[in-house]
């Protein structure tokens, strides 16, 4: 059998799979390992925003990577957009999920240098913003608002949400405990409350913004951003020649993450059809199953690592350097973690050490 192990998407799962097997093809249409968590505070901070970006060039020692999107998967191999076609005694599907900018740029395919001057641009269209609206209370909407205060504490920050609760199937006390620091930090929050209409500006753009609540509240800006609406990168499946998608775009697998009916092709990340939130963390789970798995088999064995998605979940939300809140397992379930656990295990550098190790960065610089 072909012994080609071929990675689709370079992102949080595929780049931990790439670089752990080594002798793989990677295939991505970026130049750049682009870290989404630290997208946000790219933008409140250009000076710091080359640490978001990991070259794909320092990842693999024996390796390529071939810079292409992925059009067609079938059991023998991907067929990519420029025509060319790579074959594959093993996959990877780990194309992951696209998100509004600036959470995640405008168009991945672009070089470093143009997504820098994106995030430059933006930020001087927020710097001279006195008042922000944030759509969307969920994870990125929230951190989104805490980096905007950090670097700017008297800039006016309203997030509004149809949602009546944050954070919902987290701990009571992780909820309550954000509500606190929120309110600490000068946060204005909307839940419950729904637009007549969306914004008649651009978001990210600076003009006068004014909507109108179905309660019939007005709110005014003088910019706003989207931060809600996570689109599945599975476009390249949908001719069914590998497998039936679900009803939500997402890919079945079964407990070893192989594609259900292919012991030798695999799907991770934000693209499997498993309850697991669409964070990097569980992607990252996923990878390691998957690298164990195929070495099992390079060895002439089959896979037997399994992975089980657990019922509580866990999350580290940073609101700027030095406060925020989450939930972490512990022995008999999850526990709240207090803010200094957040900001030192991501708050403090958004995972940029981690990623320099992955990618032979020194210094994360």
């Amino acid at each position: 059998m072909d012994q080609t192990v071929v990675v689709v998407g370079g992102g949080y799962g595929g780049s931990l799979v790439a670089k752990a097997l080594d002798d793989v093809v990677l295939i991505d249409p970026r130049e750049a390992f682009v870290n989404a968590a630290a997208s946000l505070r790219a933008l409140t901070r250009p000076d710091w925003a080359p640490n978001a970006f990991f070259p794909f060039g320092t990842l693999l020692e024996r390796g390529r990577v071939i810079r292409d999107r992925a059009v067609s998967v079938d059991p023998r191999g991907v067929t990519l957009a420029s025509g060319a076609r790579v074959d594959a005694g093993y996959v990877v599907l780990a194309t992951g999920s696209g998100y509004t900018y600036p959470a995640k740029p405008n168009d991945a395919s672009t070089s470093i240098a143009e997504q820098l001057d994106d995030l430059r641009a933006t930020h001087k269209e927020l710097r001279g913003a006195a008042r922000v609206l944030i759509l969307g209370a969920g994870p990125v909407g929230l951190e989104l608002a805490g980096e905007i205060k950090e670097v700017w504490p008297d800039k006016h920050v309203v997030i509004v949400d149809r949602a009546d609760r944050l954070l919902p199937g987290f701990l009571p006390e992780v909820r309550d405990d954000l509500r606190h620091r929120l309110d600490e930090l000068g946060i204005e929050l909307r839940l419950g409350t729904t637009l007549t209409a969306p914004p008649a500006t651009e978001p990210g753009r600076a003009g006068r913004v004014e909507v109108t609540t179905g309660q019939g509240d007005e709110i005014g800006a003088d910019i706003w951003f989207r931060a809600f609406g996570v689109r599945i990168n599975t476009d390249y499946l949908a001719d069914g020649r590998l497998t039936t998608l679900t009803e939500h775009a997402t890919v079945p697998v079964d407990e070893h993450l192989n594609v259900r009916g292919y012991e030798h092709i695999y799907a991770i990340g934000d693209i499997v059809a498993l309850p697991d939130p669409k964070m990097a963390s569980y992607a990252m789970t996923h990878a390691e199953v998957v690298v164990d798995n195929i070495r099992a088999q390079l060895a002439g064995g089959r896979p037997e690592a399994v992975y089980t998605p657990a019922p509580e979940r866990r999350i580290l939300l940073p609101l700027g350097t030095r406060t925020g809140v989450g939930q972490l397992p512990t022995p008999d379930g999850v526990a709240a973690a207090t803010a200094e656990t957040v900001c030192e295990r991501k708050g403090a550098d958004l995972f940029t050490a981690r990623f320099a190790a992955r990618f032979d960065r020194p210094g994360g610089a």
